[in-house]
């Protein structure tokens, strides 16, 4: 029915695109904001390198300002991704119940999510005011770093009220009422509910229903720590938000971003394309060549990426639909993808060794070092399953073996993308720059990769490839900032100090130890993404590892190989839905197809586990 004057219509249309456009306006600042953070962070990180190995001349502030840059991105980015509901979540639970039921479930994970912003602005601001140490290199006082937090939890407050395409005013006032009611509510009532000895109990039971019923990781972490601390002192609530800043506060952190960009650009820039070419042309006439080129394309695009996910989502998109046109099982082509994205964190660069590294003081260049092995034979082994399998199903053999002179065409092709893997590799051990330089050049070598030798990088997918990988960083380090009060309540409760010492017997028998951990850890990855269990875990198993005997740098390929297997495996099996979704495979019979990778994955895991010469060789002849 048309308005009976047109006038009449403006008011009722005026409102609603007055509210969108507040909110789109919001959006677009937080994006350009924290994009442009992180590019300053690659700059300047860039300028460090430039200035000491070209002029001699290191300068004193480039670390600091970068870590400052990567600081607000994320907390600024945190808001961001809570408005585009983007936060990493275990949807398991809000995916089996019905419409009703879920939508109760989600005004309650949304209103847990108000609880922890409330947490942050509250006593973000109260530490922000304690705070009068300043910067050592720019004599910035500190507070204006720890002001971050409190900024993006007021951000966060703010996408959860304004109206979106799901939820209006009265729902977004309900939820942050109630946010406030439970922050108010556990505040002075934990007290009567349980006593400050309970701490850890409360800790980790608050943390793991939060992360089941589907609240985003980041978000049940910081919850978890509020509520064991939320009848005690009003001092140790604000070490929560001062954690966090701290955390973020780490040179070595920011590789994570330029890794993440570096790979995004190359994909953009055509890079990713390349290396398929090269894999096929190199085993695509072998039984099940076009799985084995699966494998040899992750195993390639590994060296660039160091994100599973990331690969996973790009490979299934490109091989899968061809893999099923050439008749393989769809539910088999999405499952090998998945496993042989995993390698993306057992080859140099690897995001989660990185994580590690930053977590056990461990040093980068040793885990890079010390992985080259055991990544290779995880890669060798995916492919002897494939062979098996294809002989079995008679899968491949249609397909005519290249010319030599096509596969040194599409080995020239490929050859600047193969080279990124050595001078990351290779600058790191050498010390001709850290890990998290080594991010920043891998980002500029990338903007060259893909404009002057691919030309495919335009103005925009590369804009698209930033933005990307801005929330792509966002979404992990966010998980990572909210674990560092979790794991300083673990601390401060002596919880490691404790499981040592439950443990000690164990420790006179490092095998049944060994083997007792990777159990352990198989189990958790079923249940937890790997950089909130790396985040809590790490802190725990390290000193009772090297008690009892083993070396930090082959426990840390250890615990990775297990929870990149656990992203395999149900209900969590992040891997596994990324590469269904993107290939179009059913998820159930994605997770049995799986089920012959998992197997020799965990068999080359327990060599690694129990051979410390396949990491400690290489480390011996190549390592720092």
């Amino acid at each position: 029915m048309e308005p009976r004057n047109p006038s009449d219509a403006v008011p009722a249309a005026s409102g609603p695109a007055a509210v969108a456009g507040l909110r789109r306006a919001a959006d677009l600042g937080l994006e350009l904001a924290a994009t442009a953070m992180i590019l300053v962070a690659v700059g300047v990180a860039c300028l460090q390198v430039v200035m000491r190995y070209v002029f001699s001349a290191a300068l004193p502030w480039p670390e600091e300002v970068a870590t400052w840059a990567f600081t607000w991105a994320v907390m600024l980015g945190m808001a961001l991704a809570t408005g585009r509901g983007a936060h990493i979540a275990i949807d398991v639970l809000p995916r089996l119940l019905p419409e009703r039921a879920g939508a109760v479930l989600q005004f309650l994970t949304a209103s847990v999510m108000a609880t922890a912003s409330v947490v942050l602005l509250v006593h973000g601001m109260d530490y922000v005011q304690r705070a009068i140490s300043a910067s050592p290199a720019l004599q910035m006082p500190m507070k204006y770093l720890f002001l971050a937090v409190p900024v993006g939890a007021a951000f966060n407050l703010f996408f959860l009220f304004w109206p979106d395409g799901r939820r209006g005013f009265l729902q977004g006032a309900g939820i942050v009422a109630c946010g406030v009611l439970f922050y108010l509510a556990t505040r002075n009532g934990a007290g009567f509910l349980y006593s400050e000895a309970s701490g850890p109990m409360v800790l980790v039971g608050v943390g793991l229903v939060g992360i089941m019923i589907g609240v985003p990781v980041a978000f049940a972490l910081m919850l978890a720590s509020f509520t064991a601390f939320a009848s005690a002192n009003p001092i140790l609530l604000v070490t929560i938000a001062q954690n966090m800043g701290a955390s973020l506060n780490s040179f070595t952190l920011l590789a994570i971003p330029f890794f993440i960009m570096a790979a995004a650009v190359m994909n953009a820039g055509g890079i990713t394309p390349r290396l398929v070419d090269l894999a096929m042309m190199m085993v695509g006439h072998l039984r099940g060549g076009l799985a084995q080129a699966n494998v040899v394309t992750n195993t390639m695009l590994a060296g660039v990426s160091g994100s599973s996910t990331a690969d996973a989502s790009t490979i299934a998109k490109l091989l899968v639909p061809e893999m099923a046109r050439r008749g393989y099982d769809r539910p088999f082509a999405a499952a090998l993808t998945a496993a042989g994205s995993t390698l993306a964190n057992l080859i140099p660069p690897s995001l989660g060794l990185i994580i590690y590294a930053a977590l056990a003081s461990v040093s980068v260049g040793a885990l890079f070092v010390a992985t080259l092995v055991p990544g290779l034979m995880m890669a060798a082994v995916l492919m002897f399953v494939v062979w098996l399998l294809s002989r079995r199903r008679g899968y491949g053999g249609d397909m005519p073996k290249a010319s030599g002179a096509a596969r040194l065409r599409a080995l020239l092709l490929a050859i600047p993308a193969l080279i990124l893997p050595v001078i990351i590799v290779g600058g790191v051990r050498f010390g001709v720059f850290t890990a998290t330089e080594a991010g920043a050049i891998a980002m500029i070598y990338a903007l060259f990769c893909g404009t002057f030798l691919y030309r495919k990088l335009t103005g925009r997918n590369l804009l698209e490839a930033v933005r990307d990988a801005v929330m792509d960083t966002v979404v992990i380090v966010i998980i990572i900032a909210a674990a560092a009060p979790f794991a300083w309540v673990l601390a401060f409760e002596q919880v490691p100090q404790k499981i040592a010492a439950g443990l000690a017997v164990l420790v006179e028998r490092p095998w049944l130890l060994m083997l007792a951990v990777n159990v352990f850890l198989l189990i958790v990855g079923l249940f937890m993404e790997m950089i909130a269990a790396l985040v809590i875990l790490v802190p725990i198993l390290v000193p009772l590892m090297v008690l009892a005997g083993y070396d930090p740098v082959t426990f840390g390929l250890v615990i990775v190989m297990n929870l990149v297997i656990g992203a395999l495996t149900p209900p969590l099996g992040v891997l596994i839905f990324t590469t269904a979704r993107a290939g179009g495979a059913d998820q159930v019979a994605t997770f049995r197809a799986v089920l012959p990778f998992l197997l020799a994955m965990i068999c080359v895991l327990l060599l690694v586990a129990f051979v410390p010469a396949l990491t400690q060789l290489p480390l011996r002849w190549l390592g720092p």
